[in-house]
C-alpha cells in the first residue's frame, strides 16, 4: 500500500514537470529565440550614408524651328518661275518665286518715259526761272507734275515687288504645293521656309521651380530615334504662370550644328537646378507609404523600430530622406510585410 502511494506521488510529480515544460518551454527546439520567444526575421539592411546628388527637373518639350514662315504671295497671278528645289537651302534675299508682272512692267516703261520728260521740262523751267523768263507759279506747277510722276513710279515699283517672293532669312525650303503655271492668290501657300540651325525647344516646369529657372541655364536633352545627348540653353521665360496648368513656359535654343534634329520632334529634358551635398539617400523599396506620410523600419540592437520620415528628391532607385534618419542607421530593405515594431531581426546582408 505504501509503495502504491509512492508511485502515485511520483506520477503526480512527473505530470507537474511535464505541464511546466509544455507551459513555459513550448516550441523550444534548442534554436536561439528573439524577443518574446519569436524567431528572428531574416532581412537585408542598408546603412545610411551621405551622398552628393544633383536636383534635376525632368520635363517633356517640343523642338521648334528657330524661324518659320509660310511662303504666300502678296498679289494674285500666274507663277512664271520657281527658283529653288524642294528641301534646298536658301539665303536671305534670294528670289524664290516670280509671278507674272508683264502688265506692270509695260506700265513701268511708259511711266519711266513720262518721268524722264518731266525731269527735262522741270530742268529747263528752272533755268528760265533763274533768268526771269517765267514766274515762280509756273515753275511750281511743272515741279509738282514731275514729283507726282515720281510718286506714281514708286507705287508701281512697289506693286512689281509684290510679284516677287524672296527668302526672308537663311533657311531650308520645305515641300512645294504649287508649280510653274499655277494661278495663285493671297490664300495660296506655296511652301514653307524654316531655319533649322539653331533650333528652339519649348517646355513647361511646375510653378514651384519658378525662382530656380534663369536665362542662360544649360541642360541636356534627347529626342526620339536618337540616342545621343544634346545640350541647350534657356533664352527666355514667360513672365507669368499658366493659371490652368500651374506651369511656367520656358524656351531654350540648341545649335543643331549637324542638322540631325528636326522641328516638331519630342524632347526629353533634364534640367539641373541645384547640387546637394551630404544628402541621405535610401533605396526606394525601403519606404512604406502610410496614411499620413511615409515610414521605414530600422534595426536597433537587432530589434525592428518604426520611423516616420520626410522625403525629398527621388532618383531612379533611391529617394532622399530629409527628416527621420541619421548617418549610420540601418534601414531594412526587404521583408517589410513580415516586420512589426519590436520584432527580432537577423540581418543576412548589408548594402
Amino acid at each position: 500500500m505504501k509503495n502504491s502511494k509512492t508511485i502515485i506521488i511520483i506520477l503526480i510529480i512527473v505530470g507537474l514537470l511535464a505541464f511546466i515544460k509544455i507551459k513555459f518551454f513550448a516550441g523550444d527546439s534548442g534554436a536561439p529565440k528573439g524577443a518574446q520567444g519569436k524567431s528572428p526575421i531574416a532581412v537585408t539592411g542598408y546603412i545610411v550614408h551621405p551622398e552628393n546628388i544633383h536636383d534635376r527637373i525632368t520635363a517633356s518639350g517640343t523642338v521648334l524651328a528657330n524661324k518659320e514662315v509660310m511662303l504666300v504671295p502678296e498679289t494674285a497671278g500666274k507663277i512664271i518661275s520657281i527658283n529653288f528645289s524642294e528641301g534646298s537651302n536658301v539665303s536671305k534675299g534670294d528670289l524664290l518665286v516670280k509671278i507674272n508682272d508683264a502688265d506692270l512692267q509695260a506700265q513701268f516703261k511708259n511711266l519711266s518715259l513720262k518721268v524722264k520728260l518731266a525731269n527735262e521740262t522741270e530742268s529747263r523751267n528752272k533755268q528760265l526761272l533763274a533768268a526771269g523768263g517765267i514766274s515762280q507759279e509756273v515753275y511750281d506747277v511743272v515741279l509738282t507734275q514731275s514729283n507726282s510722276l515720281k510718286a506714281e513710279i514708286e507705287l508701281l515699283q512697289a506693286q512689281i515687288a509684290k510679284t516677287e517672293i524672296r527668302a526672308p532669312f537663311d533657311g531650308k525650303i520645305g515641300l512645294l504645293n504649287v508649280y510653274e503655271g499655277s494661278y495663285v492668290n493671297q490664300s495660296t501657300t506655296i511652301a514653307s521656309i524654316q531655319q533649322v540651325s539653331p533650333l528652339k525647344i519649348d517646355f513647361y516646369v511646375p510653378e514651384k521651380y519658378v525662382s530656380q529657372i534663369k536665362t542662360g541655364q544649360s541642360f541636356s536633352f534627347s529626342v526620339a530615334g536618337d540616342t545621343s545627348i544634346n545640350t541647350a540653353n534657356i533664352i527666355a521665360v514667360e513672365p507669368r504662370v499658366d493659371v490652368s496648368t500651374r506651369t511656367l513656359h520656358v524656351r531654350a535654343i540648341t545649335p543643331n550644328a549637324k542638322g540631325t534634329i528636326f522641328p516638331g520632334v519630342y524632347a526629353s529634358i533634364e534640367l539641373p537646378i541645384a547640387e546637394i551635398t551630404s544628402a541621405l539617400m535610401i533605396p526606394t523599396q525601403a519606404v512604406v507609404p502610410i496614411l499620413k506620410g511615409q515610414k521605414v523600419f530600422v534595426s536597433k540592437n537587432g530589434i525592428a523600430k518604426q520611423v516616420i520620415i520626410k522625403t525629398g528628391i527621388r532618383k531612379e532607385d533611391k529617394i532622399q530622406v530629409v527628416e527621420g534618419l541619421s548617418v549610420g542607421d540601418t534601414v531594412i530593405v526587404n521583408g517589410l510585410m513580415q516586420i512589426k515594431p519590436g520584432a527580432p531581426l537577423k540581418i543576412t546582408s548589408v548594402k
